[in-house]
């Protein structure tokens, strides 16, 4: 009985604690900031096709552009505070992999270069690699399999 009342009384401290965020304007925000984040890279593939025609390579410079800004960005602060009111807005696009993998670089700059950046630089972004090159494995082979019959 003594458990059940210090339960309930965690979770009222917790719940007046910690109050309902509101998810409209979350999902707006992350829209928008998404959107935007989107509209950047458009804005570039624009800027990039005047000069380059080959149409991959300007996807690749897109893509290198925005890795690198949102690296930049995350490095001098202003990455983190975007992304704590876009929240999947900026983790979704491809400038979220930039911030998870600069992100803990400069967490454990201090540690060197070798155990501190090298060593943690992957601890968040290597999971998302590994099973995204898992995952299309395993659809390339049931595609391959598929198409077999």
């Amino acid at each position: 009985m003594q458990k059940k009342k210090q339960n309930k009384q965690y979770a009222d401290m917790t719940k007046a604690a910690s109050p309902n965020s509101p998810c409209a304007v979350n999902c707006l925000k992350a829209f928008l900031i998404g959107g935007a984040i989107c509209v950047i890279g458009e804005i570039l593939k624009t800027l990039y096709a005047i000069k380059i025609e080959d149409e991959k390579t300007v996807g690749t410079l897109v893509s290198v552009s925005l890795v690198a800004l949102a690296a930049i960005l995350t490095g001098i602060g202003v990455f983190d505070k975007i992304a704590k009111h876009a929240g999947a807005g900026t983790l979704v696009p491809i400038t979220g992999f930039a911030n998870a993998v600069v992100s803990p670089a400069l967490e454990f700059k201090t540690e060197g270069h070798i155990l501190g950046t090298a060593v943690n630089m992957f601890s968040i972004a290597g999971p998302v690699i590994v099973f995204g090159t898992a995952a299309a494995t395993l659809y390339g082979v049931i595609y391959w399999i598929t198409t077999l019959f």
